[in-house]
């Protein structure tokens, strides 16, 4: 656990340093041995920090020339985090649970805000395969028309994705059901088929 907590202070110090130093994206980054000195941690904690940002596209090394920001935000940021963060198994429960939860307020929300026909399009978009699981929850969210929901959710669905396997199969006659649940204004034949998706049955009533 201490050298999760050397690497997720050399990217919070590394941050930190980039905005003081005012560089932006395509500015070149103080060398392994400058990083050490100025951030006062080993030169091999710097080493690994940099290659870990550097596998996630944040950073890139040019031979010769050194070491230079590619883009240090938006959802790269995120999952470099979630690399750090999620390794403790509670972590990873509590970010897959308070996800759930907000799915399900949202599906609440949507209710409320009915757009049959902008559920009937999305509809016809899942029974033709042509969206993935996040694909479908980001339609429900315009449809809600909740900026702060919206930002939550991104921000978990994007530490949901770093912790679970990639290209995770959904059930599309799950999705059905909710959808068509959803169009009845029904909540809880909603709460039902999105406790089916997502493999709830554990969950209570209440939620």
């Amino acid at each position: 656990m201490a050298n999760k907590k050397v690497y997720l202070e050399i990217v919070k110090q590394l941050r930190a340093m980039i905005a003081a130093d005012n560089l932006i994206s395509g500015d070149k980054i103080p060398s392994e041995r400058e990083l050490s000195e100025r951030l006062n941690v080993g030169r091999s904690s710097v080493r690994e920090a940099l290659r870990a940002l550097e596998l996630l596209g944040l950073i890139e090394t040019r031979r010769g020339e050194g070491t230079f920001i590619r883009d240090f935000q938006g959802n790269q940021l995120v999952q470099l985090l979630g690399t750090f963060i999620l390794q403790d198994e509670k972590a990873k429960l509590d970010v897959i649970e308070t996800k759930n939860l907000i799915e399900m307020d949202l599906l609440r929300l949507v209710i409320s805000r009915i757009d049959e026909k902008r559920l009937l399009q999305l509809k016809g978009l899942v029974e033709r395969n042509q969206l993935n699981d996040d694909q479908i929850f980001y339609h429900l969210i315009e449809i809600a028309d909740n900026y702060l929901f919206s930002r939550i959710w991104l921000i978990l669905k994007d530490y949901y994705n770093s912790v679970q396997p990639k290209n995770m199969e959904y059930n599309q006659d799950n999705f059905l059901l909710l959808i068509e649940a959803l169009i009845e204004k029904d909540e809880l034949k909603t709460l039902s088929a999105y406790r089916q998706l997502r493999n709830l049955s554990n969950l209570t009533d209440k939620y």
